[in-house]
């Protein structure tokens, strides 16, 4: 480029790209601000447009050329007089011909040759120096005649047959022997100079792009490198991982498209997180003249790092483990590239969005110590944005997938893993004054900032659901987050229960004050409306509300699921039919069975959806056992209405029970929950001679304690609690500390094989991860 020194009033030979793009070596498109230098102020200053601001605070500075040959810039405007004198011999005879500025594989041709190759001679007649240039061409040794030499004869041609026609734009002010005399005529052999070049510059571009093919010419042969270029330039820089399955991050890949659909079938189904932008809606979003092309690298590999997590656990939910894990490697790798430097704050949500993805993929793979980690880096990016869309989406799926945490750990502060001096807690600076009756009456806050950096949301979410208590967020994220609520204080439920007759006794006796939750607590100061029951009819009438206002085709499977199955664990019963179950119970027992046997994907949700499913097959068995003992000891079988019942309950056990052990068998050890045993189809004596129909005696039961109520109480904990059954509590503890020894025995059973061919990617993705973490700490330590 030719840019104007002010100071001297000469020309000066500028570089072709900025001193910032030179230093780190990226592509500059030669504008001041170039896009790289706009695209760095904009997330620097957190700006979303350009409009009003200086160009001399981009900091876009172009220097000078110094190094020898063509100056940078457009090829042939301007030439070194000794870069002249050093090519001239070897020129000579290109410039006898009027072709001049030979230099590689760019020429300039001087008039009397661009008239030469429309047929027009010094003469002006046609055809005269045609041959010359022809000759030119055949003798070879240069590209550029070669060029000439391919379109010489068909602009000729073309030359011709405007010069002699009637119908041209020049009209007939050509005499018969063909010679120019106006200058219209001129003007239309401009035209075709200009046409020919555009041809030239065409096909040019067009071998870029296509293969050569074997016969080509030595020209056509001369562009096959630069077809990898486009490929080179967007790959730059990324590792192995990423390269390899960037093509599944395209919209037109099938295989891409299929494992996002197992994503959203399961994962997403209950999340319903927005979706993830392209890179053409991110320009969008960013505002200006922004492509795809001059998106930051940092920005880049955020996107990039969010769609991989998703397929990624995609491919866990379609058994493709191998995959799987390789893709979770990737995401790893794109985090790792974008998180030195800031990304821009529109993009901040996406990257929160990974880290959450991924967290979900390790806590999946059993590693609740790095999904702890992740879910508090994910919420470091949370607490930096303002009031953004999904956000309250986001904060209902944390919450739901912490009330299974909750549930893992038995709501024990104590046992969870201390990980504040790798990632430290965030600042609770943020405490906003009550704005709403809601926030006065529930003591909580429903700002999102002050949600993420209460002191006691860093672990788990607890206490009273704030997004629940929001009126002003969508209904679906408040029904989710109702029945997280609902799942903590049945949580609870479960472990004052099982603590209460020793710890709470010793602790009256000394007159202390026996320990509470936070979610205690909070139900007990509003109990009619944050009461486990009045949570789930709440989130009933709340996913009525979202479906009587929306028009999609989901069914929202996975919601109808949880609900069906907590209105039957807080329902009361009827001790005095078979089971202990009443009507109803029965009734949304067998759809969470039939839901899971038509849609068995929908055991990969967030949350406790595995263990409810697991404790609803339970209540299934002390169904069937009940129906069985109603036999008299003549060996009477059962009504009509009775058999009917038995068989479609055994027939959905049964069915329910073979998808539970596939799906426990690809789970973790310390993740899954009962083993159920199989019923004893053989004949017998009923009742007293022979044991029960399924022996829940042999059942390897599961670590979490309100998941031990359904086993060993036949109902919810919920359920037990209001019953008051005390008198029970230490022949519960005997059982259970049988049923556990039975558990430590014969729990290695039900191991999976492990595979030998992924414990180098497993490896490999847990030093990537550490190093991950180890950079994240520096980072949000300092």
């Amino acid at each position: 480029q030719m840019r104007p020194n002010t100071t001297s009033g000469l020309d000066v030979a500028l570089c072709a790209s900025c001193d910032r793009c030179r230093s780190r070596k990226t592509k500059c498109d030669g504008v001041r601000p170039c896009s790289n230098c706009t695209a760095n102020y904009l997330k620097k200053n957190r700006l979303d447009s350009i409009k009003h601001i200086d160009p001399k605070l981009f900091n876009c500075v172009y220097s000078p050329a110094k190094r020898r040959g063509p100056v940078p810039g457009k090829a042939g405007q301007v030439r070194k007089a000794d870069a002249m004198e050093q090519t001239g011999k070897r020129n000579g005879n290109l410039l006898d011909l009027g072709i001049t500025g030979v230099e590689g594989n760019d020429m300039m041709m001087s008039p009397q040759a661009q008239l030469a190759s429309l047929g027009v001679g010094p003469s002006g007649a046609f055809g005269s120096d045609s041959s010359v240039v022809s000759h030119s061409a055949d003798k070879g040794g240069n590209g550029a005649s070669a060029i000439h030499h391919h379109f010489l004869p068909q602009q000729s041609n073309l030359g011709r047959l405007g010069m002699h026609t009637s119908r041209s734009p020049v009209g007939p002010a050509v005499n018969v022997t063909g010679i120019n005399t106006t200058s219209q005529e001129m003007n239309f052999l401009q035209q075709q100079i200009q046409l020919q070049q555009q041809q030239i510059a065409y096909d040019q571009m067009m071998k870029k792009m296509r293969p050569s093919a074997p016969n080509d010419s030595i020209m056509s042969n001369s562009f096959t490198r630069p077809e990898k270029l486009p490929e080179l330039t967007n790959n730059i820089g990324l590792a192995k991982s990423v390269t390899q399955h960037l093509s599944l991050l395209e919209k037109s890949s099938i295989d891409g498209n299929r494992l996002r659909s197992y994503y959203e079938l399961s994962i997403d189904g209950l999340n319903r997180l927005p979706p993830i932008p392209s890179d053409e809606e991110y320009c969008l979003c960013l505002g200006g003249s922004m492509n795809p092309s001059m998106l930051p690298r940092f920005d880049l590999a955020a996107l990039r790092a969010a769609r991989f997590a998703e397929i990624a656990l995609g491919a866990l939910v379609n058994d493709q483990e191998s995959l799987a894990l390789e893709l979770s490697n990737a995401t790893v790798t794109c985090l790792r590239q974008c998180v030195e430097d800031p990304v821009h704050p529109t993009c901040v949500y996406d990257v929160a969005r990974a880290y959450y993805l991924h967290g979900l993929f390790r806590c999946y793979r059993g590693d609740l110590v790095r999904y702890f980690k992740y879910r508090r880096v994910c919420l470091t990016h949370l607490s930096q944005t303002d009031s953004v869309q999904g956000i309250d989406a986001f904060l209902a799926a944390i919450s739901f997938h912490d009330s299974w945490a909750y549930m893992m750990y038995n709501a024990n502060e104590d046992a969870l893993p201390p990980i504040d001096d790798t990632i430290p807690p965030l600042s609770s600076d943020c405490d906003a004054e009550p704005t709403t009756a809601a926030e006065t009456k529930y003591k909580t806050s429903t700002n999102p900032r002050a949600v993420i950096n209460a002191y006691k949301n860093q672990m788990w979410m607890q206490g009273a659901p704030p997004v629940f208590i929001n009126n002003e967020a969508p209904p679906l994220c408040r029904c989710l987050d109702a029945l997280a609520c609902a799942v903590r204080s049945c949580c609870d439920k479960a472990n004052n229960r099982f603590n209460g007759t020793s710890k709470d006794t010793e602790m009256r006796g000394n007159n202390e004050a026996v320990s509470k939750s936070v979610t205690t607590l909070a139900v007990t100061a509003n109990e009619n409306e944050l009461a486990c029951r009045n949570m789930v009819l709440s989130a009933f009438t709340l996913l009525q509300q979202h479906e009587s206002h929306s028009f999609n085709i989901d069914k929202n499977q996975g919601y109808h699921l949880i609900i069906s199955a907590m209105d039957a664990f807080v329902e009361g019963g009827d001790e005095e039919e078979a089971g202990g179950l009443s009507d109803s119970q029965i009734q949304s027992l067998l759809f969470v069975c039939n839901t899971i046997i038509e849609h068995p994907y929908l055991l990969f949700q967030p949350g406790p959806t595995y263990h409810i499913v697991s404790n609803s097959a339970i209540l299934l068995c002390h169904l069937l056992n009940g129906l069985h003992s109603n036999r008299d000891l003549s060996g009477k079988d059962l009504g009509d209405l009775e058999i009917a019942l038995f068989d479609t309950v055994l027939d959905t056990f049964l069915s329910v029970r073979k998808i539970l052990n596939i799906h426990s068998a690809k789970l973790p050890v310390n993740l899954r929950c009962h083993g159920i045993p199989r019923p004893n189809l053989s004949k017998g004596v009923p009742n007293e001679e022979s044991g029960p129909f399924i022996d829940l005696g042999c059942t390897i039961m599961c670590n979490v304690r309100g998941c031990q109520s359904f086993v060993l109480m036949g109902c919810s904990p919920y359920v037990a609690s209001e019953r008051g059954q005390d008198a029970s509590s230490i022949q519960l503890k005997k059982d259970l500390s049988m049923i556990v020894e039975i558990r430590e025995n014969g729990g290695t059973c039900m191991e999976g094989p492990l595979q030998s061919e992924l414990s180098d990617l497993r490896t490999e993705l847990d030093v990537d991860d550490d190093s991950l973490l180890n950079a994240l700490s520096r980072i949000i330590s300092s």
